[in-house]
């Protein structure tokens, strides 16, 4: 098994920014991806995207270059297409390529793999024409692909407002915005705005894509409370309250894209058993991380939004310094060495972030859009109900292993990355604890599907 110094598991803004720094202190290090070009989210397919236009995906997105070109160094070594479905505390990497897996071993590893969408479980959230915004605008960055009818898009986040105006430039209809933004919502964030200000760019950024969408004559409807997707075999129209016991309103379209903020990708650091946090501001989980974002495993550290969101170019920031770390534990550089340079990359992260507190309680998910009713699927691939869900905390279960065992909720092939968050939070609701007593998921290897014929092959890679 071949050893290497530094392994980074992501080719987004941290992983790519953690590569450039390790190769500046003489380290070689290996990046891994499972997608066929870095970027990660953000700057997905910068480098073949069909959408030629720059002001459709917008500057924020072309400036990601500079990343991606530095990963084009001869000393990194660079493994797009690459699945990684295994990663043990002693830095034992499996991987994945094509039918070939394999095995390498790390002395540092840094976990790169950024963000997912949280869960939004509405009545009828999967029929076939109900997707997540952050796959519309794969779609779009990837293949050009962009819907042919009307869409609306619900929810709330930047990224929902950044979704609608990139379509509105593509010359894509929008039939309608549902924002669930809750009304005290605004009033709570407004006495954040002074700390936010000192990301004035990213604030003003925000206020001008809404100002456009309002240019465009967008329908922006405000205060959502209540939503459902409708349909027989698709969806087919959808329906809305703003307000308890208000009006229900009406509109037919083959295509809504739900967002409701994102979350930690935590899958990686829950199976080398990371001690993690919740954090009721994010509503989410995180690994727990030292200055050098190094986690409790030794050896392993996070960068980016997968130890909790702080946006791509704080994201890139984090690398640099999880990178200045690497080389320190590898013996590359000194603390005195580096001291100036974490300085002010400490000072620039600390500006990049202010913005996030204003962020994380004007697009807090209200508790009802994350408690669904009853009948609500939560888990999809299991088809377990929100109501079969209390059902088993009323018999006993107090953490989501034990309904695991009863109802195989978070035992399909998303291996509750799609659940999980609710999950954790129904229980804590219905067994009236916290998030932080309820607890998440037991999650094992392999993190993505592998057959026993490619774990032969591992076996014998590993073997050599």
């Amino acid at each position: 098994m071949t050893t290497h110094d530094l392994v980074i598991l992501g080719s987004g803004p941290a992983g790519m920014a953690a590569a450039a720094t390790a190769v500046t202190h003489g380290i070689k290090p290996v990046v891994v991806d499972e997608q066929p070009a870095p970027g990660g989210q953000i700057y997905r397919s910068i480098e073949s995207t069909p959408v030629k236009e720059r002001r459709i995906l917008g500057e924020d997105y072309w400036q990601g270059k500079a990343l991606i070109d530095g990963l084009g160094d001869p000393r990194i070594d660079y493994r797009p297409g690459t699945t990684l479905w295994q990663l043990t505390r002693r830095l034992e990497v499996g991987l994945l390529r094509g039918e070939q897996a394999s095995m390498i071993r790390a002395r540092h590893v840094i976990l790169a793999h950024g963000a997912m969408e949280r869960p939004f479980p509405i009545p009828g959230w999967t029929l076939p024409g109900v997707m997540t915004a952050g796959s519309g605008q794969i779609l779009l960055k990837s293949a050009g692909l962009a819907p042919s009818a009307p869409v609306v898009l619900a929810g709330c986040g930047p990224l929902l407002l950044l979704l609608a105006v990139q379509y509105l430039r593509a010359g894509i209809p929008i039939a309608a915005l549902l924002d669930t933004t809750s009304t005290g919502h605004y009033r709570d964030a407004l006495r954040l705005l002074p700390g936010a200000l000192r990301s004035a760019g990213t604030l003003f950024k925000g206020v001008g894509l809404l100002a456009e969408l309002r240019r465009a004559g967008v329908r922006h409807v405000r205060h959502v409370t209540a939503l459902e997707a409708q349909g027989d075999e698709r969806l087919e129209r959808i329906r809305w309250q703003c307000g308890d016991g208000a009006e229900w309103h009406y509109l037919s379209t083959p295509l809504l894209l739900l967002h409701q903020g994102v979350v930690p990708n935590t899958q990686v650091t829950r199976a080398l058993d990371c001690t993690h946090d919740w954090d009721e501001r994010q509503l989410a989980w995180h690994p727990r991380t030292d200055p050098w974002l190094a986690t409790d495993v030794e050896g392993v550290a996070v960068a980016g939004d997968a130890g909790g969101i702080v946006g791509a170019k704080a994201s890139a920031i984090q690398g640099r310094l999880a990178g200045l770390g690497a080389a320190m534990a590898l013996g590359r550089a000194g603390e005195e060495q580096t001291r100036k340079e974490v300085k002010r990359l400490r000072r620039d992260l600390a500006r990049e972030t202010a913005i996030r507190p204003f962020l994380d309680v004007l697009y807090r998910p209200a508790a009802h859009w994350r408690l669904p009713e009853d009948d609500t699927l939560v888990c999809r691939c299991e088809e377990v109900t929100a109501g079969e869900l209390r059902r088993m905390a009323d018999q006993g279960c107090r953490g989501p292993n034990q309904t695991k065992s009863f109802t195989r909720c978070g035992m399909g092939p998303c291996q509750g990355r799609m659940c999980g968050l609710t999950v954790s939070e129904l229980l804590a609701d219905a067994n009236g604890q916290s998030v932080a007593e309820t607890g998440y998921y037991r999650l094992r290897p392999p993190f993505k599907p592998i057959t026993l014929g490619q774990l032969a092959t591992a076996a014998e890679d590993a073997s050599r």
